[in-house]
Protein backbone atom coordinates (compact mmCIF):
# COMPACT_ATOMS: atom_id res chain seq x y z
CA UNK A 1 0.00 0.00 0.00
CA UNK A 2 1.48 3.37 -1.01
CA UNK A 3 1.30 6.30 1.40
CA UNK A 4 1.13 9.75 -0.14
CA UNK A 5 1.31 13.35 0.94
CA UNK A 6 -2.49 13.41 0.63
CA UNK A 7 -2.67 10.71 3.33
CA UNK A 8 -0.52 12.87 5.59
CA UNK A 9 -2.74 15.90 5.06
CA UNK A 10 -5.79 13.75 5.83
CA UNK A 11 -4.10 12.53 9.02
CA UNK A 12 -3.27 16.10 10.01
CA UNK A 13 -6.92 17.09 9.59
CA UNK A 14 -8.07 14.06 11.62
CA UNK A 15 -5.86 14.82 14.62
CA UNK A 16 -6.21 18.60 14.53
CA UNK A 17 -7.14 19.83 17.99
CA UNK A 18 -6.64 16.44 19.63
CA UNK A 19 -2.83 16.32 19.34
CA UNK A 20 -0.53 19.22 20.15
CA UNK A 21 0.96 21.06 17.20
CA UNK A 22 4.37 21.14 18.80
CA UNK A 23 6.68 24.12 18.43
CA UNK A 24 9.79 23.98 16.25
CA UNK A 25 12.16 26.31 18.07
CA UNK A 26 15.56 27.81 17.36
CA UNK A 27 18.30 26.56 19.68
CA UNK A 28 20.95 29.30 19.80
CA UNK A 29 23.10 27.74 22.52
CA UNK A 30 23.21 24.40 20.73
CA UNK A 31 23.78 26.11 17.40
CA UNK A 32 26.84 27.88 18.81
CA UNK A 33 28.14 24.60 20.25
CA UNK A 34 27.65 22.62 17.03
CA UNK A 35 28.44 25.26 14.42
CA UNK A 36 25.09 24.79 12.67
CA UNK A 37 21.74 26.59 12.85
CA UNK A 38 19.64 24.07 14.76
CA UNK A 39 15.85 23.93 15.02
CA UNK A 40 14.27 21.54 17.54
CA UNK A 41 10.88 19.95 16.87
CA UNK A 42 9.66 19.38 20.43
CA UNK A 43 7.57 16.20 20.35
CA UNK A 44 8.51 15.67 24.00
CA UNK A 45 5.79 18.24 24.76
CA UNK A 46 2.95 15.97 23.63
CA UNK A 47 0.52 15.03 26.40
CA UNK A 48 1.75 11.43 26.23
CA UNK A 49 5.38 12.58 26.10
CA UNK A 50 6.21 11.64 22.50
CA UNK A 51 5.27 11.80 18.81
CA UNK A 52 3.60 8.39 19.09
CA UNK A 53 0.32 10.06 20.06
CA UNK A 54 -0.09 11.16 16.43
CA UNK A 55 -0.06 7.79 14.70
CA UNK A 56 -1.93 6.12 17.54
CA UNK A 57 -4.86 8.52 17.16
CA UNK A 58 -4.99 8.17 13.36
CA UNK A 59 -5.14 4.38 13.74
CA UNK A 60 -7.81 4.45 16.44
CA UNK A 61 -9.97 6.83 14.44
CA UNK A 62 -9.93 4.30 11.59
CA UNK A 63 -11.59 1.59 13.74
CA UNK A 64 -15.15 0.50 13.05
CA UNK A 65 -17.80 0.61 15.76
CA UNK A 66 -17.52 -3.10 16.57
CA UNK A 67 -13.73 -2.86 16.71
CA UNK A 68 -13.94 0.05 19.13
CA UNK A 69 -16.24 -1.87 21.43
CA UNK A 70 -14.02 -4.97 21.30
CA UNK A 71 -10.88 -3.03 22.18
CA UNK A 72 -7.30 -2.82 20.99
CA UNK A 73 -3.95 -4.28 21.96
CA UNK A 74 -0.47 -2.95 21.28
CA UNK A 75 3.12 -3.85 22.04
CA UNK A 76 5.52 -1.13 23.02
CA UNK A 77 8.60 -0.20 25.05
CA UNK A 78 6.61 2.75 26.35
CA UNK A 79 5.89 5.66 24.03
CA UNK A 80 3.50 3.90 21.64
CA UNK A 81 1.89 2.41 24.73
CA UNK A 82 1.21 5.82 26.20
CA UNK A 83 -0.02 7.23 22.90
CA UNK A 84 -2.50 4.38 22.44
CA UNK A 85 -3.57 4.45 26.10
CA UNK A 86 -4.05 8.24 26.09
CA UNK A 87 -6.34 8.32 23.08
CA UNK A 88 -8.09 5.00 23.84
CA UNK A 89 -9.19 6.36 27.21
CA UNK A 90 -10.34 9.61 25.60
CA UNK A 91 -12.31 7.71 22.94
CA UNK A 92 -13.71 5.09 25.33
CA UNK A 93 -11.85 2.18 23.72
CA UNK A 94 -10.57 -0.65 25.99
CA UNK A 95 -6.78 -0.97 25.61
CA UNK A 96 -4.26 -3.66 26.55
CA UNK A 97 -0.55 -3.00 26.20
CA UNK A 98 2.15 -5.68 26.16
CA UNK A 99 5.52 -4.27 27.25
CA UNK A 100 8.93 -5.98 27.50
CA UNK A 101 9.77 -7.03 31.05
CA UNK A 102 12.69 -4.56 31.21
CA UNK A 103 10.67 -1.47 30.26
CA UNK A 104 11.57 1.52 32.48
CA UNK A 105 9.21 1.77 35.42
CA UNK A 106 8.16 5.31 34.60
CA UNK A 107 6.74 4.20 31.24
CA UNK A 108 4.91 1.23 32.78
CA UNK A 109 3.41 3.37 35.53
CA UNK A 110 2.31 6.13 33.17
CA UNK A 111 0.72 3.68 30.75
CA UNK A 112 -1.23 2.03 33.56
CA UNK A 113 -2.26 5.43 34.93
CA UNK A 114 -3.81 6.23 31.54
CA UNK A 115 -6.25 3.36 32.01
CA UNK A 116 -4.63 0.64 29.90
CA UNK A 117 -4.19 -2.93 31.10
CA UNK A 118 -0.42 -3.55 31.09
CA UNK A 119 1.05 -7.00 30.47
CA UNK A 120 4.81 -7.40 30.95
CA UNK A 121 6.21 -10.14 28.73
CA UNK A 122 9.49 -11.02 27.02
CA UNK A 123 12.97 -9.60 26.83
CA UNK A 124 12.37 -7.24 23.92
CA UNK A 125 9.85 -5.88 21.43
CA UNK A 126 9.89 -9.01 19.27
CA UNK A 127 8.77 -11.25 22.13
CA UNK A 128 6.30 -8.67 23.41
CA UNK A 129 4.87 -8.30 19.90
CA UNK A 130 4.44 -12.05 19.43
CA UNK A 131 2.59 -12.27 22.75
CA UNK A 132 0.39 -9.30 21.82
CA UNK A 133 -0.59 -10.96 18.55
CA UNK A 134 -1.45 -14.16 20.41
CA UNK A 135 -3.66 -12.27 22.85
CA UNK A 136 -5.28 -10.36 19.99
CA UNK A 137 -6.27 -13.61 18.29
CA UNK A 138 -7.51 -15.18 21.53
CA UNK A 139 -9.58 -12.21 22.66
CA UNK A 140 -10.70 -10.65 19.38
CA UNK A 141 -8.73 -7.45 19.87
CA UNK A 142 -7.43 -5.17 17.11
CA UNK A 143 -3.65 -5.16 17.06
CA UNK A 144 -2.28 -1.61 16.77
CA UNK A 145 1.26 -1.92 15.45
CA UNK A 146 3.74 0.72 16.66
CA UNK A 147 5.21 1.45 13.22
CA UNK A 148 4.32 -1.04 10.47
CA UNK A 149 0.89 0.35 9.61
CA UNK A 150 -0.07 2.95 6.95
CA UNK A 151 -2.25 4.89 9.40
CA UNK A 152 0.60 5.03 11.90
CA UNK A 153 3.10 6.17 9.25
CA UNK A 154 0.72 8.87 8.00
CA UNK A 155 0.13 10.11 11.53
CA UNK A 156 3.83 10.30 12.32
CA UNK A 157 4.39 12.09 9.02
CA UNK A 158 2.44 15.08 10.31
CA UNK A 159 5.62 15.94 12.28
CA UNK A 160 7.32 16.59 8.95
CA UNK A 161 4.41 18.62 7.59
CA UNK A 162 4.50 20.93 10.59
CA UNK A 163 8.28 21.24 10.69
CA UNK A 164 8.64 22.19 7.03
CA UNK A 165 5.63 24.51 7.18
CA UNK A 166 7.21 26.39 10.08
CA UNK A 167 10.76 26.29 8.67
CA UNK A 168 10.65 25.82 4.88
CA UNK A 169 14.30 26.89 4.60
CA UNK A 170 15.64 23.84 6.43
CA UNK A 171 18.49 22.15 4.56
CA UNK A 172 18.62 18.92 6.53
CA UNK A 173 16.39 16.82 8.79
CA UNK A 174 17.81 14.51 11.48
CA UNK A 175 15.33 11.96 12.80
CA UNK A 176 15.63 9.10 15.32
CA UNK A 177 14.86 5.68 13.84
CA UNK A 178 13.48 2.61 15.58
CA UNK A 179 10.94 0.66 13.57
CA UNK A 180 10.97 3.40 10.96
CA UNK A 181 7.43 4.81 11.19
CA UNK A 182 8.49 8.33 12.16
CA UNK A 183 11.24 8.80 9.60
CA UNK A 184 9.18 7.12 6.86
CA UNK A 185 6.30 9.53 7.43
CA UNK A 186 8.58 12.55 7.69
CA UNK A 187 10.43 11.51 4.53
CA UNK A 188 7.15 11.26 2.58
CA UNK A 189 6.31 14.80 3.67
CA UNK A 190 9.80 16.14 2.98
CA UNK A 191 10.15 14.61 -0.50
CA UNK A 192 6.80 16.15 -1.48
CA UNK A 193 7.41 19.59 0.04
CA UNK A 194 11.16 19.98 -0.48
CA UNK A 195 12.54 17.14 -2.64
CA UNK A 196 16.21 18.08 -2.32
CA UNK A 197 16.37 18.25 1.46
CA UNK A 198 18.90 15.98 3.16
CA UNK A 199 17.23 13.37 5.42
CA UNK A 200 19.37 11.53 7.96
CA UNK A 201 18.15 8.84 10.32
CA UNK A 202 19.82 8.05 13.64
CA UNK A 203 20.01 4.76 15.51
CA UNK A 204 21.82 3.71 18.67
CA UNK A 205 25.01 1.77 17.96
CA UNK A 206 23.70 -0.92 20.31
CA UNK A 207 20.80 -1.66 17.93
CA UNK A 208 21.14 -0.33 14.38
CA UNK A 209 19.68 -2.70 11.76
CA UNK A 210 19.06 0.16 9.32
CA UNK A 211 22.44 1.90 9.65
CA UNK A 212 24.22 2.16 6.30
CA UNK A 213 27.63 1.67 7.95
CA UNK A 214 26.98 -0.19 11.22
CA UNK A 215 29.78 -0.12 13.81
CA UNK A 216 31.30 -3.25 15.37
CA UNK A 217 28.97 -5.02 17.78
CA UNK A 218 28.61 -3.30 21.15
CA UNK A 219 26.75 -4.01 24.38
CA UNK A 220 23.02 -4.47 23.70
CA UNK A 221 22.20 -2.06 26.53
CA UNK A 222 21.16 1.41 25.40
CA UNK A 223 19.71 4.60 26.84
CA UNK A 224 17.63 4.86 23.68
CA UNK A 225 15.36 1.90 24.34
CA UNK A 226 12.59 3.66 22.42
CA UNK A 227 14.48 3.09 19.15
CA UNK A 228 16.09 -0.24 20.04
CA UNK A 229 14.09 -2.16 17.41
CA UNK A 230 15.85 -5.19 15.94
CA UNK A 231 13.37 -5.79 13.13
CA UNK A 232 12.13 -2.73 11.17
CA UNK A 233 8.76 -3.03 9.46
CA UNK A 234 8.01 -4.52 6.06
CA UNK A 235 6.31 -1.24 5.15
CA UNK A 236 8.85 1.09 6.70
CA UNK A 237 12.12 -0.47 5.53
CA UNK A 238 11.49 0.10 1.78
CA UNK A 239 10.43 3.69 2.50
CA UNK A 240 13.58 4.32 4.51
CA UNK A 241 15.76 2.71 1.83
CA UNK A 242 14.23 4.77 -0.97
CA UNK A 243 13.57 8.14 0.68
CA UNK A 244 16.25 8.59 3.36
CA UNK A 245 19.75 9.73 2.40
CA UNK A 246 21.60 8.05 5.26
CA UNK A 247 21.08 6.25 8.55
CA UNK A 248 23.91 6.65 11.06
CA UNK A 249 24.65 4.90 14.35
CA UNK A 250 25.71 6.88 17.43
CA UNK A 251 27.50 5.55 20.55
CA UNK A 252 26.00 5.50 24.00
CA UNK A 253 28.27 8.16 25.45
CA UNK A 254 27.12 10.67 22.83
CA UNK A 255 23.47 9.86 23.49
CA UNK A 256 24.11 10.43 27.19
CA UNK A 257 25.95 13.68 26.46
CA UNK A 258 23.13 14.86 24.20
CA UNK A 259 20.56 14.31 26.97
CA UNK A 260 22.73 16.29 29.37
CA UNK A 261 23.39 19.13 26.90
CA UNK A 262 19.70 19.51 26.05
CA UNK A 263 18.94 20.04 29.73
CA UNK A 264 21.96 22.21 30.46
CA UNK A 265 21.95 24.41 27.34
CA UNK A 266 18.27 24.52 26.31
CA UNK A 267 16.34 23.39 29.45
CA UNK A 268 14.72 20.59 27.42
CA UNK A 269 14.08 17.12 28.86
CA UNK A 270 14.59 14.33 26.33
CA UNK A 271 14.79 10.58 26.65
CA UNK A 272 17.59 8.66 24.93
CA UNK A 273 15.71 8.28 21.64
CA UNK A 274 14.66 11.93 21.79
CA UNK A 275 18.29 13.05 22.11
CA UNK A 276 19.60 10.78 19.36
CA UNK A 277 19.32 13.43 16.63
CA UNK A 278 21.51 15.83 18.59
CA UNK A 279 23.95 12.97 19.27
CA UNK A 280 24.35 12.55 15.51
CA UNK A 281 25.27 16.22 15.11
CA UNK A 282 27.75 15.96 18.00
CA UNK A 283 29.26 12.88 16.35
CA UNK A 284 29.85 14.53 12.97
CA UNK A 285 29.85 18.31 13.37
CA UNK A 286 31.60 18.90 10.03
CA UNK A 287 28.72 17.23 8.21
CA UNK A 288 26.24 19.82 9.49
CA UNK A 289 28.48 22.88 9.81
CA UNK A 290 26.93 26.07 8.48
CA UNK A 291 23.62 24.41 7.56
CA UNK A 292 20.11 24.93 8.90
CA UNK A 293 19.19 21.61 10.45
CA UNK A 294 15.91 20.37 11.91
CA UNK A 295 16.28 17.91 14.81
CA UNK A 296 13.29 15.88 15.95
CA UNK A 297 13.22 15.58 19.76
CA UNK A 298 10.92 12.60 19.56
CA UNK A 299 10.12 12.08 23.25
CA UNK A 300 10.80 13.07 26.85
CA UNK A 301 9.72 10.01 28.83
CA UNK A 302 12.90 9.42 30.79
CA UNK A 303 13.13 7.85 34.23
CA UNK A 304 13.93 10.47 36.89
CA UNK A 305 16.64 8.37 38.51
CA UNK A 306 18.33 7.84 35.16
CA UNK A 307 18.17 11.54 34.36
CA UNK A 308 19.70 12.38 37.75
CA UNK A 309 22.55 9.95 37.10
CA UNK A 310 23.21 11.40 33.65
CA UNK A 311 23.33 14.95 35.00
CA UNK A 312 25.68 13.99 37.84
CA UNK A 313 27.97 12.14 35.43
CA UNK A 314 27.99 15.26 33.29
CA UNK A 315 29.17 17.32 36.25
CA UNK A 316 32.01 14.87 36.78
CA UNK A 317 33.07 14.99 33.11
CA UNK A 318 33.03 18.78 33.19
CA UNK A 319 35.18 18.91 36.32
CA UNK A 320 32.40 20.48 38.36
CA UNK A 321 32.34 17.48 40.70
CA UNK A 322 35.47 15.52 41.54
CA UNK A 323 36.46 12.69 43.84
CA UNK A 324 39.96 13.06 45.26
CA UNK A 325 41.98 10.52 47.24
CA UNK A 326 44.18 12.34 49.75
CA UNK A 327 46.93 10.73 51.86
CA UNK A 328 47.17 12.07 55.41
CA UNK A 329 48.75 11.14 58.74
CA UNK A 330 46.33 9.53 61.19
CA UNK A 331 46.72 12.25 63.79
CA UNK A 332 44.22 14.53 65.55
CA UNK A 333 43.42 17.68 63.59
CA UNK A 334 44.84 16.54 60.24
CA UNK A 335 41.44 16.02 58.61
CA UNK A 336 40.37 19.49 59.74
CA UNK A 337 43.50 20.99 58.13
CA UNK A 338 42.73 19.22 54.84
CA UNK A 339 39.11 20.41 54.91
CA UNK A 340 40.27 23.95 55.61
CA UNK A 341 42.74 23.80 52.73
CA UNK A 342 40.01 22.60 50.34
CA UNK A 343 37.78 25.49 51.42
CA UNK A 344 40.59 28.02 51.12
CA UNK A 345 41.10 26.91 47.52
CA UNK A 346 37.43 27.35 46.62
CA UNK A 347 36.22 23.75 46.89
CA UNK A 348 33.00 22.66 48.58
CA UNK A 349 33.02 19.23 50.22
CA UNK A 350 29.92 17.21 49.34
CA UNK A 351 30.95 13.88 50.89
CA UNK A 352 34.01 12.63 52.74
CA UNK A 353 35.19 9.10 53.58
CA UNK A 354 37.99 8.54 56.08
CA UNK A 355 39.72 5.19 55.36
CA UNK A 356 41.95 3.50 57.93
CA UNK A 357 41.21 -0.22 57.75
CA UNK A 358 40.27 -1.25 54.24
CA UNK A 359 42.97 0.42 52.15
CA UNK A 360 46.62 -0.54 51.69
CA UNK A 361 48.05 2.27 53.82
CA UNK A 362 50.57 2.31 56.72
CA UNK A 363 49.05 1.89 60.14
CA UNK A 364 49.81 5.49 61.15
CA UNK A 365 48.38 6.89 57.96
CA UNK A 366 44.95 7.18 56.43
CA UNK A 367 43.38 8.02 53.13
CA UNK A 368 40.56 10.47 52.66
CA UNK A 369 38.21 10.21 49.68
CA UNK A 370 36.58 13.60 49.25
CA UNK A 371 33.82 14.43 46.76
CA UNK A 372 34.23 18.12 46.03
CA UNK A 373 32.28 20.70 44.04
CA UNK A 374 34.59 22.70 41.79
CA UNK A 375 34.19 25.13 38.91
CA UNK A 376 35.91 23.27 36.07
CA UNK A 377 38.75 20.89 35.19
CA UNK A 378 41.45 23.52 35.76
CA UNK A 379 40.10 24.13 39.27
CA UNK A 380 40.31 20.40 40.01
CA UNK A 381 43.94 20.29 38.89
CA UNK A 382 44.78 23.38 40.94
CA UNK A 383 43.15 21.77 43.99
CA UNK A 384 45.27 18.63 43.57
CA UNK A 385 48.43 20.72 43.23
CA UNK A 386 47.62 22.76 46.35
CA UNK A 387 46.93 19.71 48.51
CA UNK A 388 50.03 17.91 47.29
CA UNK A 389 52.21 21.00 47.86
CA UNK A 390 50.90 21.21 51.44
CA UNK A 391 52.17 17.69 52.13
CA UNK A 392 49.02 15.74 51.36
CA UNK A 393 49.64 13.63 48.21
CA UNK A 394 46.41 13.71 46.19
CA UNK A 395 45.13 11.99 43.10
CA UNK A 396 41.94 12.12 41.11
CA UNK A 397 39.67 9.09 41.12
CA UNK A 398 38.15 8.67 37.66
CA UNK A 399 38.91 11.04 34.80
CA UNK A 400 38.14 14.53 33.61
CA UNK A 401 36.79 15.55 30.24
CA UNK A 402 39.01 17.68 28.04
CA UNK A 403 36.25 20.30 27.94
CA UNK A 404 33.84 21.38 25.26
Amino acid sequence: MSITIADLHAAAAAIDGAVLRTPAVAAPALSELCGAELVLKLENLQASGSFKARGALVRLLALGDDERRGGVIAMSAGNHAQGVAWHARRLGIPATIVMPAGTPFTKVERTSALGARVVLHGEGLAEAGAHAETLAAERGLVFVHPYDDPHIIAGQGTVGLELLTDHPDLECLVVPVGGGGLIAGIAIAARALKPGIDIIGVQAAACCPLARHPPPATSPQTLAEGIAVKHPGTLTRPLVDSLVDDVVAVPELLIERAIEILVDREKIVAEGAGAAALAAVLAEPARFAGRKVGLVVSGGNIDGRLMASILMRGLVRAGRLARLRIEISDAPGTLAKVASLIGTNGGNIVEIFHQRLFQDVPVKSAEVDAVIETTDTSHVRAMIEALTAAGYPTRLLGSLATGE
